[in-house]
């Protein structure tokens, strides 16, 4: 089972509390440059999958990751859990999906404490976006591929510890008493 969704990540000067006595002018990107990684994150194993566009995501793109997984070779169905952005349900990604194996099962719309690459997308832009200044974009695009290669070695123990599959679940509820 894989949680995929895209994190929009925006080349901009992310400052902290600065105390100075005199001013200070930091230099910032002019123009909006983005660095959109789409991944897709194993539920168990934590691996990461991804497709990285320096402009839009888009169906294309989700079909690449698509094939990513499929070319994996997994023994057992896989299962993607998508949010709703329109270019996960269009078409052609479900014809994708079903041709190549996979099952999409999507999460209901203004749920994403219940994906849980939600969780990684944030952890990775509180290690290299908070209070933090890039002096151009591609030592910004460096930084974040660093975070993501370094999630299996000098962030394991931080994501083994945010990962968990804890979420809240309610027992019989009746809709009547709602």
């Amino acid at each position: 089972m894989y949680f995929v969704d895209a994190s929009h990540f925006v080349l901009a000067s992310f400052l902290g509390w600065v105390w100075c006595f005199v001013r200070l002018y930091v230099r910032a990107a002019s123009g909006r440059q983005r660095y959109n990684v789409l991944g897709a994150l194993n539920a168990v194993t934590h691996e990461l999958l991804t497709e990285v566009d320096t402009t839009y995501i888009t169906a294309t793109s989700v079909c690449a990751l698509l094939r990513t997984i499929a070319a994996r070779g997994a023994r057992v169905p896989v299962t993607l859990v998508l949010d709703n952005a329109r270019y996960q349900r269009c078409a052609l990604v479900t014809g994708t999906a079903q041709a190549l194996g996979i099952e999409l099962l999507f999460l209901p719309s203004y749920s994403p404490n219940l994906n849980l690459i939600e969780r990684l997308w944030k952890f990775v832009k509180k290690e290299v976006l908070n209070s933090r200044h890039h002096q151009d974009f591609k030592t910004f695009r460096g930084a974040i591929d660093g975070c993501l290669a370094d999630l299996p070695t000098k962030h394991r123990q931080k994501l083994a510890t945010l990962l968990t599959h804890n979420f809240q679940t309610w027992g019989d509820v009746s809709l009547l008493n709602a």
